[in-house]
């Protein structure tokens, strides 16, 4: 019997990118693994952590932990972002209460990104994709900064059929978004990612691959702007794509 993973969805594909969501589950089949989806799981209660919200951040994460605590099974979450938020920030909510920080680090210890529980969990680099065509990778602060994840992103990558992937200068910067970052300070945000569409278009590559919704939402929002071709995809998207 293959193994079962419960796949923690995010908000975001969830809301606006359910193909991308689904994409994911196939990639995961593809890779040897049965997938189960917890029906009463939600927000992880990031947005409210970054905004200082900590007791509202409590009440999200509780509420995620006794999910997933009826969810035996690794956990996988196809975003840095939301990984980071139960690995790290679950810990640090409730460092101060000895009920709920060992719920808090055991759901953190079966937490993994997608391309992390690929790479380093199932040992696969070459899922059979194809996608023919320049694609060039943009590194999400969370997935690179707090997960510390880059090598497994671009493992697979690599091992896609037909792909050129083109380096995309300054591919380590931050593209604005930064969740409540880029509603707080708008004006940096927008200087921010006008500096990354300007790195991405210098690339030629008429597809941007990354591991973030947040990421891919707010670069699509400036490419759009611009009138340009170019798009930003989730790994997932290309990884899914085999004829």
């Amino acid at each position: 019997m293959p193994e079962t993973v419960q796949l923690f969805v995010t908000c975001i594909l969830d809301t606006l990118y359910p193909e991308t969501a689904e994409a994911v589950v196939r990639v995961l089949q593809r890779a040897g693994v049965s997938v189960d989806f917890p029906a009463g799981q939600t927000c992880c209660g990031q947005p409210a952590f970054n905004g200082g919200m900590r007791a509202e951040a409590r009440r999200m994460a509780m509420h995620t932990i006794r999910v997933f605590e009826a969810a035996p099974g690794r956990i996988v979450v196809p975003s840095g972002s939301c990984a980071g938020m139960i690995r790290h920030q679950y810990p640090e909510l409730f460092a101060d209460d000895p009920e709920w920080l060992p719920r808090a680090r055991s759901l953190a210890a079966r937490t993994f990104e997608l391309t992390e529980f690929l790479v380093d969990q199932l040992g696969v680099t070459d899922l059979g994709a194809r996608f023919p065509g320049k694609i060039t990778y943009h590194s999400s602060c969370h997935l690179l900064r707090e997960m510390g994840i880059e090598r497994q992103p671009k493992a697979l990558l690599s091992a896609v059929r037909e792909a050129q992937i083109v380096e995309l200068p300054g591919a380590q910067e931050c593209c604005g978004f930064g969740g409540v970052f880029s509603v707080e300070h708008p004006e940096i945000s927008a200087a921010m990612l006008d500096r990354k569409l300007a790195n991405i278009e210098s690339t030629g590559a008429p597809v941007i691959v990354s591991c973030d919704a947040g990421c891919i939402t707010n670069i699509n929002g400036g490419l759009h702007r611009r009138g340009s071709s170019q798009r930003a995809v989730h790994i997932a998207d290309v990884l899914d794509k085999t004829i």
